[in-house]
């Protein structure tokens, strides 16, 4: 049995997910939140294989709510949820280390398929194209590329820790670099 926890700023949004996901065999809702501030107890108390989290909160940033709990050492698998799938939601959900992605106008059985893979421990993300990781290594400081690289490989924050020689915590600082450069920075000129 899947457990999955849903955040997303829309109560009618949370209660058609609820019911969707009561019907589908092999899943269990456990709990809902309206955004960051209730997620963090949420998942304490329910401890969920998988969250279901919108990338746009109410009270935050759901691409910054994933990192947090994909950083903090639980088994956890996000998908993000969204209305808006974009390019630069793709790069930054990959980034932050979201284990899915999916549509929001995607059918029911594309979201059950997603939860699905994430929960047996495999990816539901699109693709990144050679456009889209040029772009995002225009937009970040030379000495996080290899950083970049990492984090859209997949590689586990140990891993990238040990490779970068540095202790996690300024991986975690510089991971934040990055997704904030990725977010807002204007491409750097090509060297």
């Amino acid at each position: 049995m899947t457990r999955v926890a849903i955040i997303d700023p829309q109560p009618a949004v949370r209660a058609g997910l609820v019911m969707l996901l009561r019907g589908e065999p092999g899943m269990v809702p456990v709990g809902t939140a309206a955004g960051s501030g209730d997620a963090h107890e949420l998942l304490a108390r329910e401890h969920p294989d998988v969250v279901l989290l919108e990338h746009r909160l109410l009270d935050g940033d759901g691409i910054a709510l994933c990192r947090r709990i994909k950083a903090d050492g639980r088994a956890i698998r996000v998908v993000l949820y969204t209305a808006l799938p974009d390019t630069e939601v793709e790069l930054l959900a990959r980034v932050a280390g979201a284990d899915g992605l999916v549509d929001k106008a995607a059918a029911p059985i594309e979201l059950f398929e997603a939860i699905r893979l994430v929960a047996r421990g495999e990816v539901a993300l699109p693709p990144l194209t050679r456009e889209q990781l040029d772009a995002a290594a225009h937009r970040v400081e030379p000495d996080d590329l290899a950083l970049l690289a990492m984090l859209v490989d997949r590689t586990s924050p140990a891993d990238v820790a040990a490779t970068l020689h540095m202790d996690r915590g300024r991986v975690a600082k510089r991971t934040e670099r990055v997704l904030g450069r990725l977010r807002h920075a204007a491409p750097r000129a090509a060297t």
